[in-house]
């Protein structure tokens, strides 16, 4: 199909697993609804840590969790995108952050474990290091779906542009970058980094963020996006937990990469390597 809706749900989570599940279910609802054939939701949508004590849950693909979810992308009929869940890995104590895509049969179609892990320090702002409990993906993932082809990202990963460009060389029509950013980065960053993967790829990108206060001294910068592949943002999460729905149209991004064909103007240098 040339065109459909798209919505990007925005979440408030917490480490209140049950309360979040609920949360959730209410916005992917309320998305379908709207008529939305694709529904993004943020990462850690089933369980965002708010005290580095807090025991790390990890969920199966086989899991109660998962599977609820893939029962209701079936109900709903609708590609379903979590965001991000904690997925067992094999280093113990440690989780994947993993993306999961569910088609509208309710079959996980495809996994994407998020490759860049966010270890900071800003002095007197933002302190985390994920690499604490988690392990990194070594795979770039594009989910040719029955909407089209659809490249996989996790928030952090925002930040390398070579991703989404290998995303996009792959085929993907539609980047997606579910997140959990933080207020202190994502009020200068959010939106520009955004921004600037759609109109380098020419692309469009959904971008479903946490919002707001987590406890703990958590907060996080919602303002979920959908950005049309020229860089226009065609939707937009208000403040709070909600649901921002936009029309891909694949014939708009067709007409955007015939004017202005980048894809075909790059420079062999950075495709055959570097010489020495």
């Amino acid at each position: 199909m040339s065109t459909f809706l798209a919505a990007a749900v925005q979440l408030c989570s917490n480490e209140d697993i049950d309360a979040n599940l609920g949360s959730a279910e209410r916005e992917i609802r309320k998305a379908a609804r709207y008529g939305a054939s694709l529904v993004v939701v943020p990462e850690n949508v089933v369980f965002l840590r708010v005290s580095p004590s807090t025991p790390q849950p990890a969920f199966t693909m086989d899991s109660p969790v998962i599977r609820g979810f893939c029962e209701l992308a079936r109900e709903l009929k609708i590609d379903l995108v979590l965001g991000s869940v904690p997925e067992p890995s094999h280093v113990p104590g440690k989780v994947f952050n993993t993306s999961v895509y569910i088609d509208d049969s309710g079959e996980v179609r495809a996994k994407y474990r998020k490759l860049h892990l966010f270890d900071i320090d800003i002095p007197g702002q933002v302190t985390a290091k994920e690499s604490d409990h988690m392990t990194p993906g070594d795979e770039a993932v594009v989910v040719h779906s029955r909407l089209g082809p659809v490249g996989l990202s996790i928030c952090y990963d925002l930040r390398f542009p070579e991703l989404y460009r290998r995303l996009t060389v792959a085929g993907a029509r539609i980047l997606l970058v579910p997140a959990a950013f933080t207020l202190q980065t994502g009020k200068d960053h959010w939106i520009p980094l955004l921004r600037a993967r759609a109109i380098e790829n020419q692309a469009w990108v959904i971008a479903p963020g946490q919002a707001g206060k987590h406890g703990g001294g958590r907060e996080s910068y919602g303002k979920s996006l959908i950005i049309d592949p020229w860089g226009i943002t065609v939707g937009v999460a208000r403040d709070g937990v909600g649901v921002t729905v936009a029309e891909i149209d694949y014939d708009h991004q067709d007409r955007i990469r015939a004017g202005l064909p980048c894809a075909s103007h790059r420079h062999p240098l950075f495709w055959d390597g570097v010489r020495s």
